[in-house]
């Protein structure tokens, strides 16, 4: 009868790998050097190879442990999600859910909904990253990660919460001094409000239904990597920007913005909820992602 896999020792060189160091794998599992040492010396007798370059500064993965590593780290997330999935049942639903969001949407739109999710689950503690940068879920340890864009090709599942509009957006005073454009290259003439973290984000691509495509290389007066720095830029004047549609609507509700191109449109972008392909979701995540998808959807902006 042959024997089954050694997963201990698989677990101990799957959290060495994502360490980086046998003595900090060791200090995470709470488990001395010399065991975290012998699990993977056991391993690679089994295995009949060797998975670590040891140098006197750093561990690097033989050809054989990048066969392997992929595998190791599902074994090991796949062990911890479904301790901690019984956890939760047996238990009241708590621990730590670790997501990250845009930091403008964060702001302006989750952060209003999560007393309501505090109320319902008091155990559960949220740490919530803001942030516009695309974080790596699993290098950065997040449970999952709202994300506003036109999603590239992912390894992680992607569920679509909504449309949100594109905006091109000037105040009613930037429009007197600069004239009222009537096609996308009106806006030369305007300073313009440029989101870095955008592709290609000095050049504004419009549709017309007659017209066709049309893109306009425009001149940034301001530069900032998140778009929340625009509104106030906006209210005195400084320039059109394109913005989505949640952080202007009471704004131009109250007619203190203006939307600009009425007639042309801008590719809408969405609202997407990302997590690792994890099967064995811990429930307290899961509560959460279920939470804010259900709040989300009903946002009057939401399309």
């Amino acid at each position: 009868m042959s024997k089954l896999p050694d997963f201990e020792a698989w677990a101990v060189f799957a959290k060495v790998v994502e360490c980086g160091s046998f003595s900090a794998a060791a200090q995470e599992l709470n488990l001395s050097q010399s065991t975290v040492s012998k699990a993977v010396a056991r391993l690679e007798a089994k295995m009949q190879t060797t998975l670590f370059q040891r140098t006197s500064r750093k561990l690097v993965l033989t050809e054989s442990g990048q066969a392997v590593e992929t595998y190791a780290r599902k074994l090991l997330a796949d062990g911890e999600t479904l301790e901690a999935q019984l956890r939760d049942e047996v238990n009241q639903l708590q621990g730590k859910v670790r997501f990250s969001v845009p930091l403008s949407f964060g702001l302006r739109e989750v952060a209003p909904l999560l007393p309501e999710f505090c109320r319902q689950y008091p155990h559960i503690e949220l740490d919530m990253d803001l942030s516009d940068e695309q974080v790596d879920l699993i290098e950065g340890r997040f449970d999952f990660a709202l994300r506003i864009a036109r999603l590239d090709d992912s390894s992680m599942l992607a569920k679509r919460l909504c449309r949100v509009a594109l905006l091109a957006v000037a105040s009613p005073e930037c429009v007197a001094r600069y004239g009222i454009p009537a096609h996308p290259k009106d806006l030369a003439a305007y300073p313009a409000l440029v989101y870095s973290n955008a592709k290609n984000a000095d050049h504004w691509s419009f549709r017309h239904h007659r017209q066709g495509a049309y893109t306009q290389t425009v001149k940034a007066g301001i530069r900032a990597n998140t778009a929340d720095v625009f509104l106030p830029l906006l209210l005195s004047g400084c320039g059109v920007t394109l913005i989505p549609e949640f952080l202007v609507c009471r704004e131009i509700r109250e007619g203190r913005l203006l939307t600009l191109l009425d007639d042309w449109t801008l590719e809408p972008i969405s609202l997407y909820l990302l997590a690792p392909p994890n099967p064995l979701r811990p429930k307290r995540v899961q509560v959460l992602m279920d939470f804010l998808y259900a709040a989300l959807r009903q946002a009057s902006w939401a399309r």
